[in-house]
């Protein structure tokens, strides 16, 4: 095989910490993005409820109590007018809770029939019955369709009215502007606070639908882990048996020798399922190298490796190393191949990966789309083998999900990924990414 050099393993990798685990990701204090609140901090955090505003009709006991001690004229009308208004005042409320009416009209209308039915009653009996003003306030704070600068011009108008008419009446003051205060600060207050709690129950929506997100992410980038890994792993061994097979009967020595490289691959693929588990599997490019020089030459296709430019960084040599991976193992697998190139150069700024076979090239695609991600290579055009159903036609249903996988990688890395036809005859992978140390702090999340 013709190598001009390798580079040694890096450090890298590390824990993921995604939901549900124990690791901490990076700088995390171990709990990760999941971590759950108490249930009696959950229950302190529901916030108000339509009952919550019951306990403030007390405020009316007053004007009850005159009606009661026959302070009040016409009894029985200012009766009737408690009655409607607390009526009218526990139907503004409590559909302002409802999910199904509180972004209706109806509390609109509610309260419209409240404010007329509190002018009436306290400009009709006046004193205690001046205190109704700060309960339609109130009231007008949990109707949502009127919060925001609706319900500010609202609560200036309807203070200064109540303040206006208290005063017009007691000729009192300290008494105006106690009413006119009250009837601003009741709706104020009410519509601050309700305004509070839902910010705080979106929040922890989003939080959940965070960890949810974190979750699939996490679930997502542990298939792809095994895809490659497997897919690779068993592609080799399966080369391996044949090799042995082939040579049996003629070499037992060079037949050992492949036995010998099953059983290493075996137990090294045990080893990095494991690690992949745990999320501390790190990546190395020269190993990754090694790896594909064996596999394709148990396949009797002649490596070749050019590699130049200055050491990467672990980040990148894992994303590449995952690319290499997966190309040579479709080489192996679908290629029909006598040679396979692998070229890497590197700078400063970024690095190349190119590899390239001499096989029948992609069936039944082409190359990528207008991102130069998507192109993958087919399935096997050879008429036996069992996974080509089409039977060689160039019809059956097309593999490369792998190299789609390493696409959506590279590119939130910043880099890109390109497959597709080498000429008349092979294939091409070509995959670009930056190696800034400001650009790999994407990857380094990605390939752990």
């Amino acid at each position: 095989m013709a190598q001009q050099r390798t580079w040694g393993a890096k450090p890298g990798g590390g824990n993921d910490g995604g939901c549900g685990g124990n690791g901490g990701g990076s700088g995390d204090d171990g709990q990760g993005s999941c971590a759950t609140v108490p249930k009696w901090a959950e229950r302190k955090m529901k916030g108000p409820n339509r009952y919550t505003f019951l306990p403030w009709l007390l405020m009316g006991l007053g004007a009850f109590s005159n009606i009661i001690h026959g302070k009040t004229d016409h009894p029985v009308l200012a009766g009737a007018g408690i009655l409607a208004f607390n009526s009218l005042y526990v139907s503004v409320v409590f559909s302002s809770f409802n999910p199904r009416r509180r972004d209706t009209r109806y509390p609109l209308y509610a309260l419209a029939a409240l404010t007329a039915v509190t002018f009436a009653i306290a400009l009709g009996f006046q004193g205690e019955w001046f205190l109704f003003f700060p309960l339609l306030s109130l009231a007008s704070g949990t109707v949502r369709p009127l919060r925001g600068r609706p319900l500010g011009v609202w609560l200036i108008a309807l203070s200064g009215t109540a303040g206006f008419l208290s005063g017009s009446v007691d000729h009192s003051p300290s008494g105006s502007f106690g009413i006119g205060y009250a009837t601003f600060l009741s709706g104020m207050v009410t519509a601050t606070v309700l305004s509070l709690f839902d910010t705080i129950q979106e929040l922890r929506t989003t939080r959940q639908e965070l960890a949810r997100s974190a979750v699939e992410r996490e679930r997502l980038r542990f298939s792809r882990d095994l895809h490659d890994l497997l897919g690779h792993t068993l592609s080799v061994v399966v080369v391996k048996a044949e090799a042995v097979r082939r040579l049996a009967p003629r070499n037992l020595d060079a037949a050992l020798a492949q036995a010998s490289d099953i059983e290493a691959v075996g137990r090294q693929a045990l080893t990095e399922i494991r690690e992949a588990v745990t999320g501390y599997r790190e990546g190395s490019l020269s190993t990754e190298l090694d790896r594909a020089r064996s596999a394709l030459e148990a396949a009797g296709i002649d490596p070749v490796v050019r590699l130049s430019g200055p050491p990467l960084p672990a980040q990148a040599e894992a994303l590449l190393g995952w690319v290499v991976r997966e190309s040579v193992t479709n080489t192996v697998r679908h290629s029909g191949a006598t040679r396979c190139e692998i070229a890497l150069h590197a700078d400063d700024d970024r690095a190349r990966l190119t590899i390239t076979d001499d096989g029948r090239g992609p069936v039944g695609s082409g190359a990528g789309g207008p991102d130069g991600a998507a192109g993958t290579r087919g399935r096997s055009a050879d008429p036996a083998d069992p996974a080509d159903p089409a039977g060689g036609n160039g019809r059956g249903p097309v593999g490369g999900t792998g190299l789609k996988g390493l696409a959506e990688r590279l590119a939130a890395a910043g880099g890109t990924l390109r497959s597709g036809p080498d000429g008349r005859r092979g294939f091409r992978v070509t995959a670009e990414l930056p190696v800034g140390a400001g650009d790999m702090a994407d990857a380094e999340e990605l390939t752990r």
